[in-house]
């Protein structure tokens, strides 16, 4: 529940956050330090302005920059598709063989009744369970490409981008919040989704039931 929840809240801030929050390409060359390079202040520059601080060199507000790099880790942990797909695939050819399905056509049923009726029923467990824990999956894939340096093209934010300037600059012998906070987002996403994916495979286990 903890998992959903999060996850719930993850996909408001994706959709409405990014309207609430500062232009995260916006320098504020005033909260560094320009003898060190680094935020003015202890945690990163962390004020009630910036709840999550501003990053090194730029000034770049985090918050602004965490919240709109999370719509872009959700659209690419569901744009994997097509693996989904491939197994959801083999599910159905399995179940169109199984009993069931041959009653259904005894009694005249047509393609929409047994799709609908017979064979989405016993799919949405699989669908929900599989896409829990491969999204979590795609999203530290995102993070590894943007780690590499062939993820998205800056100045999109990214929590993997951020990450990778923090370690390819040095950025976090400067400050290591700027590396801990976009860590912390991928940390606690990936955790929420494979918790809430676990939940969901033992609800739709009947030897559990």
């Amino acid at each position: 529940m903890a998992g959903g929840t999060f996850i719930a809240f993850l996909v408001v801030v994706s959709i409405i956050g990014p309207y609430f929050v500062q232009d995260p390409t916006v320098y504020h060359s005033s909260l560094i330090d320009p003898t060190f390079s680094r935020p003015i202040g202890p945690w990163g520059g962390i004020s009630l302005a910036h709840p999550f601080g501003v990053e090194p060199i730029t000034g770049r507000d985090m918050l602004a920059r965490i919240v709109d790099g999370a719509p872009y880790s959700l659209l690419i942990g569901f744009f994997a598709w097509p693996y989904m797909g491939r197994i959801i695939r083999g599910q159905v050819l399995s179940l169109r063989e199984r009993e069931f399905v041959d009653a259904a056509r005894s009694i005249g049923a047509r393609g929409p009744y047994i799709l609908f009726r017979e064979l989405l029923p016993n799919l949405v467990g699989p669908i929900l369970v599989y896409a829990t824990l491969l999204i979590p999956t795609n999203i530290l894939f995102e993070a590894a490409l943007d780690y590499l340096g062939v993820g998205l093209i800056p100045p999109t934010p990214s929590w993997g981008q951020m990450l990778s300037s923090a370690v390819s600059n040095g950025f976090y012998y400067i400050d290591p919040m700027f590396m801990i906070i976009p860590g912390l987002a991928i940390f606690i996403t990936v955790m929420a989704f494979n918790l809430f994916g676990d939940g969901l495979r033992d609800a739709f286990d009947p030897r559990t039931r």
